[in-house]
């Protein structure tokens, strides 16, 4: 039997992914099996919900992808699991537009399960009722079962917030984090900086789990649970019979990777071998490379410095291989990357140098309608996807009417457009999520297929 819960917030930097880590990792020590699931385009908290349940944590966004879709992997996935913890984005009811669209409430009320709300409660007491009891008048018809309360100054602070919240709402308050000296999450950028690239993760997932089992009610939590329905299958999937190795490069640098989208290049017949850009010097024989995205700048000095197996990278594009790459994917196949004055030589695939903002340059939902030849989508797809970057292009030696996809919605890489083509790459500012996206996996899999056969024919 799979019980399952939304863990939601009034905003972002409210404290629900302590509260979402810390239970999944407090629950995972006590030996349970603990699913766990993100909502939105979320790489970086997705990946802490993994490293705290010992298992992929899949995303889920209602922007991307279909409600039957969504209904369909959240089963899926889910099968076999003891507890699932799906951890909800910004405010519970924040959305695109003023309805709320595409919000965690909505993906509450779809798959059925009901809402821990945390709270931040720093300098307010009453108030906290207030905040929670317009939460639950708002949509009645979403279920918020339990308040857990978010940076406590004392015990009398918790007290007085505590009697508030159970007088006035008559929810239970099923747990209260002290507030901390330090973040357990170390902060970057608009989130936390990836678990891939911070040294005490391990630490942190140990003390979010001790503060978990500590300070929340974990057997009334689990109590308030629901049970999911059990899955059912829509249809077989049957493996090619012929596998094709592709290559991931996956380390610090590049970590931005759904498991979703790894699950569908398995299903069209990919092996997948994970490959180090900062430590390996060369790549191996590979029938593809999906270069995802990630913080390359944060290794830009070992990125430059590994120069065998940049020219390795090169010469693979050169050669016609396969090449999918988004965001810092892209970024790695330009020619170099500046940073505070200091210039880093990148693959060189592409005649683009990049620079760092201090600003986001693009971040939020994107829409793009393929508008030119490319060598794996075909033309007049639309696709929807996600951007978040922090880099500005200093100079490119192309032009922006031969990228070949129209941005609808978003920025891109240039004048509204995004995807830069060389022979069989295609590199791109623009992440896909392959459960919406289901022509990104066939199509890149389709060119890997065709030139698998065209060698061997040839030999």
């Amino acid at each position: 039997m799979t019980r399952g819960i939304v863990i939601a917030g009034l905003a972002g930097g409210s404290g629900k992914s302590v509260v979402s880590v810390g239970l999944t990792a407090a629950l995972a020590e006590s030996g349970w099996v603990v699913v766990p699931f993100k909502k939105g385009p979320d790489y970086i908290d997705a990946g802490w919900m993994k490293l705290a349940a010992g298992r992929q944590c899949y995303n889920l966004d209602p922007f991307l992808m279909t409600e039957e879709s969504i209904q369909q992997s959240f089963l899926k996935h889910s099968s076999g699991a003891d507890f699932v913890v799906l951890e909800g984005n910004r405010g519970l009811y924040d959305g695109v537009n003023a309805d709320g669209g595409y919000s965690t409430a909505e993906l509450a009320l779809s798959l059925r399960l009901p809402v821990l709300l945390v709270v931040n409660c720093t300098k307010t007491t009453r108030t906290v009722a207030a905040m929670v009891l317009g939460c639950m008048k708002l949509d009645k018809r979403i279920k918020i079962c339990g308040v857990v309360l978010n940076q406590i100054a004392t015990k009398r602070h918790q007290a007085v917030v505590t009697e508030a919240v159970e007088k006035y709402t008559g929810l239970p308050v099923l747990g209260a984090i002290p507030r901390m000296k330090r973040d357990i999450f170390p902060m970057r950028h608009l989130g936390v900086t990836p678990h891939q690239e911070y040294e005490g993760s391990e630490d942190a997932m140990a003390l979010l789990a001790e503060t978990a089992a500590a300070n929340l009610d974990l057997d009334r939590i689990t109590g308030l649970m629901v049970q999911l329905d059990e899955w059912s299958p829509v249809e077989s999937n049957v493996l090619p019979e012929k596998k094709l190795r592709i290559g991931l490069l996956m380390d610090a640098a590049f970590q931005f990777y759904y498991s979703e989208n790894l699950e569908a290049l398995e299903l069209a017949g990919a092996d997948l071998i994970s490959i180090n850009a900062l430590e390996e010097k060369e790549l191996p024989a590979l029938d593809g490379l999906y270069i995802g995205g990630g913080f390359p700048e944060t290794s830009a000095g070992k990125l430059a410095a590994n120069v065998s197996f940049r020219d390795s990278v090169k010469a693979a594009a050169d050669s016609g291989l396969p090449i999918y790459a988004e965001c810092g994917g892209l970024i790695y196949l330009g020619s170099s990357i500046k940073i505070d004055g200091e210039e880093f030589s990148l693959t060189g695939v592409f005649p683009v140098r990049f620079g760092m903002s201090k600003k986001p340059q693009a971040h939020g939902y994107s829409i793009f309608e393929v508008s030119k030849n490319n060598p794996f989508y075909e033309v007049g797809t639309e696709v929807k996807g996600h951007e978040f970057r922090y880099s500005v292009i200093l100079e490119w030696l192309g032009e922006s009417r031969n990228l070949a996809l129209e941005m609808k919605r978003g920025v891109g890489f240039m004048d509204g457009r995004d995807g830069l083509c060389y022979k069989n790459v295609l590199a791109l500012y623009t992440h896909v999520h392959a459960l919406g996206t289901p022509e990104w996996a066939t199509g890149f899999m389709k060119r890997c297929y065709e030139l698998r056969t065209e060698r061997e024919q040839q030999n």
